[in-house]
């Protein structure tokens, strides 16, 4: 860290880099927290964590007992151990005996995401049901026709209000807040909806993972999907950067031909042409004229071999797009984690190491922009997964029961889980380099001193 702060003293370092070299180097340092507790309410398995993302101060919990309640993560309601252990206790809880609470579990709780006023749940009773954080009134309730698996709200719509909503119905509902109704429906999928994800680059598009294995990208403007992504269809590695392949066209472009080579090219021509000696038959059998115009036309999620295409073998169970918006971390019930550039719908083919994934449950999955670190909840356990290399960089090991949901917190770098055995863990940064930097004014005094 030292070396850090004397590069940027001295300039060699912009402000960004070292931002995000320290962001980095705290989660590297990520373990369980020993200065804040989260007192969980809840006596039920801990289905859905979420820190707002206006204040980052409030973290709203979903739970297999029918509750959902919210924490100050940033003060602590009680202290201990001589006011070093900060305990944070639920501000409120809306459960069964609420006159509008939920009856059976609450799978999904996501904040309005450009206020704290209002949250959504949804719940195994078939309903979502929008909350006036203030008053702890249901504001809209949406009835739906199954299961509600995943809700999910774009982090950057202007123009709509609309919570997408995962099923056990082969539909996937998009409900409009300011109308109180459904705005229409994405028919594609042949069997329930386990999870949701809005894009991180735009409003419009959102991604859903079925349990037939496949993943879908929506324009909610258009009918019809218009991407299906297919395991076999891949590319290896990392998409090079785009002022990297703009500067690689421009050289290749530029570079007039030889003389040798225009006359390479030229000879070789007629030759391609006349390989089986009719040069009319093999042009029209490479054209292709009906069938491949009619293909190239078709909207992809219309053609039959596209559409039955699948990202998993079983069910997808949890998707994130990372905060950049060109890559997507899907995890499915085949215990398989995929990386997919989102432009051109490939599998990087990312090799990740062997994790046992739950099956029969969607999970929730999270990232962390300033270190390329994918969070997988792994039975017992959450790992931390290099995105490139697919290696496990750290492993959490806290829980006593399966992990169901983990929350990267970008504005303190800490990462929240909660599992089945009701309880919700705080992993932050180690406090050694803060205690030196505390501890160093300290002994200067003290060496001073009379």
């Amino acid at each position: 860290m030292w070396r850090e702060i004397g590069d940027r003293e001295a300039g060699k370092l912009r402000p960004n880099s070292f931002s995000n070299r320290i962001k980095s180097n705290r989660i590297q340092t990520l373990q369980l927290s020993n200065q804040k507790e989260i007192v969980s309410p809840h006596s039920g398995s801990i289905n859905s964590l979420q820190v707002d993302l206006t204040e980052g101060r409030y973290l709203l919990s979903g739970a297999s007992d029918a509750s959902a309640s919210v924490y100050d993560i940033q003060r602590g309601t009680d202290y201990e151990g001589g006011g070093v252990i900060s305990k944070h206790k639920s501000i409120f809880v809306v459960d069964k005996q609420h006159q509008n609470g939920h009856k059976y579990a609450v799978s999904s709780a996501v904040w309005y995401p450009i206020d704290t006023g209002l949250f959504v749940t949804g719940s195994y009773d078939h309903h979502i049901k929008v909350w006036d954080t203030n008053t702890t009134q249901v504001v809209i309730n949406f009835k739906m026709p199954g299961k509600v698996y995943r809700t999910a709200m774009s982090s950057l719509a202007t123009s709509h209000m609309l919570i997408a909503a995962g099923t056990e119905d082969v539909q996937v509902r998009l409900c409009d807040i300011a109308s109180g109704a459904f705005a229409h429906t994405l028919s594609g999928h042949r069997d329930g909806v386990m999870t949701v994800e809005w894009s991180t680059s735009s409003e419009w598009v959102l991604v859903t993972g079925g349990c037939d294995g496949a993943i879908r990208f929506w324009d909610i403007r258009r009918a019809g999907c218009f991407l299906v992504l297919d395991q076999s269809h891949s590319q290896l590695g990392r998409r090079p950067p785009i002022l990297q392949r703009s500067a690689t066209i421009k050289g290749s472009t530029s570079k007039p031909l030889s003389a040798s080579q225009s006359s390479f090219a030229k000879a070789r021509t007629p030759q391609r042409k006349h390989s089986n000696g009719n040069g009319a038959k093999q042009s029209s059998v490479g054209k292709n004229p009906v069938k491949g115009s009619m293909k190239q036309r078709l909207h992809p999620g219309m053609l039959s071999s596209q559409d039955r295409a699948t990202a998993h073998y079983g069910a997808v169970t949890g998707l994130k797009v990372t905060d950049d918006g060109m890559y997507l971390l899907s995890a499915g019930s085949d215990s398989r984690l995929r990386l997919w550039d989102v432009e051109s719908g490939c599998n990087t083919l990312v090799n990740f190491e062997t994790a046992r994934l739950q099956t029969s449950r969607p999970i929730q999955l999270a990232t962390s922009p300033n270190s390329p670190l994918a969070f997988v909840p792994c039975m017992t356990a959450v790992k931390a997964f290099d995105m490139w290399s697919g290696r496990t960089s750290l492993t959490f090991r806290g829980h006593y029961e399966n992990v169901n949901c983990c929350w990267f917190s970008l504005q303190d770098q800490e990462l929240y889980t909660g599992g089945n055995d009701r309880q919700i863990l705080v992993w932050s940064p180690s406090r050694l380099i803060s205690n030196e930097v505390d501890e160093g004014p300290a002994k200067d005094e003290d060496n001073w001193s009379d």
